[in-house]
């Protein structure tokens, strides 16, 4: 028991060291050296719970995404304006994490297949819950072009998030609205609905 609680302090440290590092220094700072030294841990110790400083920068991009993540219990009742907002969210309110982020994605990834492998398994799972709220929303949706619909809306919000990561005065919320469906006038939950993105917008 006890080993395993100095296991979770010192995965703790690493990560908080990682995000410290990420904030401060950018990627390019992030070293293994300056990682373990920020967390006073040994190499050893590092490698025993993270396979490189990338899987670290990883578990921190997924820290962050899970902070804003509407259904975190898995429950299926998080709406496409939900997930949008929670997109938004990520890269405007962690800013250095997103960047390094889509860095990996867009740099390393194109080059060294296992960060390759590693970004496209997070993309597949943000199809997969952005394609399963289409179908919630518009039943008689077929899988396979709610599976169309949400890569095209992810291909948008990337697009959306690196203008606003390029430029702080992009109104990145407001152009990522416009990428949802129009809901009919005279439903309810299509008011709710619109009323709950006003109110996020308004934040």
């Amino acid at each position: 028991m006890a080993r395993y609680r100095v296991g979770i302090e010192t995965r703790e440290r690493i990560l908080a060291a990682t995000r410290r590092l990420l904030g401060e220094v950018g990627m390019e700072g992030v070293t293994l050296k300056a990682i373990t030294d920020q967390a006073s841990v040994g190499a050893g110790s590092f490698y025993n719970l993270f396979d490189s400083k990338e899987a670290a920068v990883f578990e921190v991009v997924r820290e962050a995404l899970e902070s804003v993540d509407p259904d975190p219990a898995g429950e299926g009742n998080d709406t496409l304006a939900d997930l949008v907002d929670a997109f938004v969210l990520f890269v405007t309110g962690s800013t250095p994490v997103a960047r390094i982020y889509l860095q990996l994605a867009v740099g390393r990834g194109l080059t060294d297949p296992v960060i390759a492998a590693r970004v496209l398994r997070s993309h597949r799972r943000r199809v997969e819950r952005f394609a399963d709220a289409w179908r919630r929303e518009e039943p008689g949706l077929d899988a396979p072009e709610a599976e169309a619909r949400a890569q095209t809306m992810l291909a948008a919000l990337t697009g959306l998030g690196l203008t606003a990561l390029l430029d702080p005065g992009f109104d990145m919320r407001a152009h990522a609205h416009r990428l949802l469906p129009p809901q009919p006038a005279t439903s309810v939950s299509a008011g709710a609905g619109r009323r709950r993105r006003s109110a996020h917008a308004s934040q």
